[in-house]
């Protein structure tokens, strides 16, 4: 190796050491800028958990043994969609179809449960067929009136059993069956016979959307060009462009981002904080390395060097801390099923690139104060 790169890589390492000697001297300051980006870290890890979770199940339940969604038109959300049953029964005289089945969805409540989801679906919906029954059997389903059907985390946080009479909004039920599904949601919901639900929303005779199986995938363009031909009110999306075009998803995602963007935006002014007040109390120091041959880019450096080093022991003790709060929100019986301790690889790229990114932009400012100090001028500061 030559002079110049030996001497480059001594220099590097030289400010490495002298970055994790000056942490470990203001020890408290930079447990502050750790504790800023820690925080941002598990914020954004569990928001984020908790909402792609959330939209993954909902998707779930969409997409249930299905090719295409079709709900109402310029509709904002679909709990306010209304596809009538003369348009369910276009959808199922289409020779393209397979089989189509209508779910209506609404929200209901019971004594110290104010927000429940229920799902209205007729009795040939084949989650009733995979559905693991702990009671009654979906050869039942929808036999009798004023029976409702529960799923099993649904039944064990209203603590009710088969056979016994259920307080629900303005109505009682009694309950017919238990099941158990892989869904959170479903899981955690009620369900009615779709007639029984459309009476109890007073809905009419519209379902809020139709999951429709096709023939033959291959077919899937001419089925959706000709049923919004001969049915204008409504739309059909395939599964997949369905879930990346949802306003809804859409905006559960930028809300996740933003909170968490905000929490590290707070974390990026603790590290200037830190590197600012380190600055501050070391311009003596600072002007000692110039004269002994430390350059502007050094001294840079070296303020970059101490922030990555913050930014690195917030992502590690942050990541520990958010997965440590899902784990413990998963044990929850009412949050039970709806959050999942999982995060995709990009988006766990994302926190940490944000934390470094954030940390590198808070120490942005003490470094050129720092590389801008005269040597003459700093060794004279009191």
């Amino acid at each position: 190796m030559s002079d110049a790169p030996r001497h480059q890589a001594g220099g590097r390492l030289q400010v490495l050491s002298l970055a994790g000697t000056n942490l470990r001297r203001h020890r408290w300051r930079a447990l502050i800028g750790t504790a800023g980006i820690a925080f941002g870290v598990a914020a954004m890890l569990t928001i984020l958990a908790i909402v792609t979770g959330a939209i993954g199940m909902f998707q779930r339940i969409l997409s249930s043994d299905s090719h295409y969604l079709v709900f109402e038109r310029n509709v904002s959300d679909l709990f306010f969609s209304s596809v009538t049953r003369d348009q369910i029964a276009a959808i199922r005289a289409r020779p393209e179809v397979e089989s189509a089945h209508p779910v209506l969805f609404g929200i209901v409540s019971a004594p110290d449960h104010p927000v429940i989801t229920c799902f209205g679906i007729e009795a040939t919906d084949p989650r009733l067929a995979k559905a693991e029954w702990r009671a009654g059997r979906a050869a039942d389903f929808g036999l009798h009136d004023g029976e409702i059907y529960l799923g099993s985390r649904a039944a064990e946080f209203l603590g009710a059993s088969a056979g016994q009479t259920l307080a629900i909004g303005r109505g009682s039920f009694r309950v017919a069956g238990i099941f158990k599904t892989e869904n959170g949601f479903e899981d955690g919901g009620v369900f009615l016979p779709l007639k029984a639900a459309q009476e109890f929303f007073h809905r009419g005779d519209a379902a809020s959307v139709v999951t429709v199986k096709l023939r033959d995938q291959s077919t899937g363009a001419v089925f959706k060009r000709a049923l919004e031909a001969a049915e204008p009110g409504v739309i059909a999306l395939e599964n997949r462009e369905f879930n990346s075009s949802y306003n809804s998803f859409k905006i559960l995602n930028f809300t996740a981002w933003a909170v968490g963007i905000c929490a590290f935006c707070l974390g990026g002014l603790g590290v200037a904080n830190t590197m600012l007040l380190s600055v501050f109390t070391r311009i003596r120091e600072i002007a000692v390395l110039r004269v002994c041959g430390f350059s502007r880019r050094q001294v840079a450096w070296l303020i970059f060097g101490e922030a990555a080093a913050i930014a690195a022991a917030g992502v590690v003790i942050g990541l520990a801390l958010g997965y440590t709060l899902l784990f413990a929100l998963e044990q929850v019986p009412q949050f039970q099923g709806y959050v999942q301790a999982v995060v995709q690889p990009v988006v766990l790229l994302g926190i940490v690139a944000t934390a470094f990114v954030t940390a590198a932009a808070g120490a942005v400012y003490p470094a050129r104060f720092a590389s801008r100090i005269e040597p003459a001028e700093a060794l004279r500061y009191e």
